[in-house]
């Protein structure tokens, strides 16, 4: 099995490299500046050919192009959107910085549009076909309680919208697309206090998709397998 992976140098997306690793699966490794990801290279170096470093930055539509152009002739069985950022800690009520806001959007949203169809052929290519968009529960009308967070809230509540709108327009290609929420993780965005470790959350994220079939495209998946409200 083929996967493909961005934000795969560091955090959810580099556990999830190792994760698929020990698979056995072939891994496409992408992030936005490979010669600043020594921990990827590491792992790639140590797989035997079974992961390749790429270069897709987020923030420069071109390189997807160009990945995508390397990879064409290449299978892709699940397509993970895990490259995001939170953006600016100006981000309350009354001090919320646009600059940032538009780049959060271009990054958490936009992008991971423009993934799925730059790999839409590749998808099709493959046997799984799933597009697996990490989102948050941040991106939740529902859920918000708390306020604040104007920029990060806004650009997964899009993104969760971009998700809706794939499971419809690609169900005809047998395409499975969810947004998921990893859970509160031990990385950088997260921090020390968060709940799980990132090994723990992409077993948990790994197992989920494990099970999905066309039926479930469009979903927002939370880390224990239930249905998130929109």
């Amino acid at each position: 099995m083929n996967i493909l992976i961005t934000g795969a140098n560091r955090g959810i997306g580099l556990e999830m490299v190792k994760h698929s690793m020990e698979q056995g699966w072939r891994v496409f490794a992408c992030c936005r500046n490979p010669h600043n990801a020594e921990s990827l290279f590491n792992v790639a170096k140590l797989s035997n050919g079974q992961v390749s470093v790429h270069i897709a930055d987020m923030l420069e539509l071109s390189t997807i192009q160009a990945l995508a152009y390397e990879l064409r002739n290449e299978p892709v069985d699940i397509l993970i959107n895990n490259a995001g950022i939170y953006g600016s800690d100006n981000n309350k009520f009354g001090s919320v910085d646009s600059g940032s806001w538009l780049q959060a959007f271009q990054v958490n949203t936009i992008a991971p549009l423009k993934m799925v169809e730059a790999f839409a052929e590749n998808l099709t290519m493959s046997k799984q076909k799933l597009v697996a968009c990490m989102s948050s529960k941040m991106g939740s009308m529902a859920d918000n309680g708390y306020g604040n967070s104007y920029i990060y809230r806004s650009s997964k509540a899009a993104l969760n919208a971009v998700v809706k709108s794939l499971s419809i327009d690609l169900k005809e290609q047998a395409v499975i697309s969810v947004a998921l929420h990893p859970g509160w993780v031990k990385t950088d965005m997260g921090g020390e206090n968060a709940e799980i470790s990132t090994r723990e959350c992409v077993q948990k994220l790994f197992l989920n998709l494990s099970t999905l079939t066309i039926n479930d495209s469009g979903r927002f998946i939370d880390i224990d397998g239930s249905d998130i409200p929109w």
